[in-house]
């Protein structure tokens, strides 16, 4: 992926894992500290990364705890020494994930650490020249959050371009996920950039005119 940069942050993805998911970079021009989110696998390439980037790593910030998104967390983090923050409704999932790569990749893995905060909604995740807002946005998982800056959203798996995190998993609620993002993600400006957990970027204008599931609650809630 391109790096962009929006006043003084960068901001650079990289697609890890069998699954494709999205991690990315953001760091501050000014001080050069930098915040991962979702180091999902292949910890190696995104220490690359931020090297190439002239970053150095001092947060890991999860949206969620399923295994994709979470697997190259204990490398990123014992490689910088760099702290891990996740919501604690997603602890359980993240326990679970050493059992659970072992059914869905056929190979042991180390699970990842235990978090060394906890975060909630409304929260900052800050390093120096560079805050995160802590949107909690619940229904993929109950711990799914989403974090907001300076015109970009990183949306984890709640919202995608043209489509929307699956519910079918544990602790997915498809409503909640829905309210999740209408009533707080959609409250955002329509030129709010949105760097979703798997495939390409997208708009929250651009979703809430075609988005088909944001359209059918929006059409719900009229009552149409």
């Amino acid at each position: 992926m391109t790096e962009t940069s929006v006043n003084e942050l960068m901001v650079r993805g990289i697609v890890v894992g069998v699954f494709a998911e999205n991690c990315w970079v953001i760091g501050s021009r000014q001080t050069s500290e930098a915040i991962v989110i979702d180091p999902g696998d292949q910890p190696e390439d995104i220490l690359a990364l931020a090297r190439d980037m002239g970053l150095t790593i001092k947060l890991i910030a999860n949206s969620h705890a399923h295994l994709d998104h979470i697997l190259g967390v204990r490398g990123v983090q014992e490689a910088t020494g760099c702290k891990f923050l996740l919501h604690p409704q997603d602890l359980e999932i993240a326990r679970g994930t050493a059992q659970a790569a072992a059914a869905l990749l056929g190979r042991p893995v180390e699970p990842p650490p235990e978090p060394d905060g906890l975060l909630a909604d409304g929260d900052e995740v800050e390093v120096e020249g560079l805050k995160l807002k802590v949107l909690h946005t619940p229904g993929h998982t109950q711990g799914s959050i989403s974090f907001y800056t300076e015109g970009m959203l990183f949306s984890g798996d709640t919202l995608f371009r043209g489509s929307i995190g699956r519910t079918d998993l544990p602790g997915g609620n498809y409503q909640q996920e829905m309210d999740s993002i209408v009533d707080k993600l959609l409250s955002l400006p329509d030129d709010t950039r949105v760097l979703p957990g798997h495939m390409d970027e997208t708009l929250i204008g651009h979703e809430r005119q075609t988005n088909p599931f944001i359209l059918e609650e929006l059409a719900r809630r009229q009552g149409t």
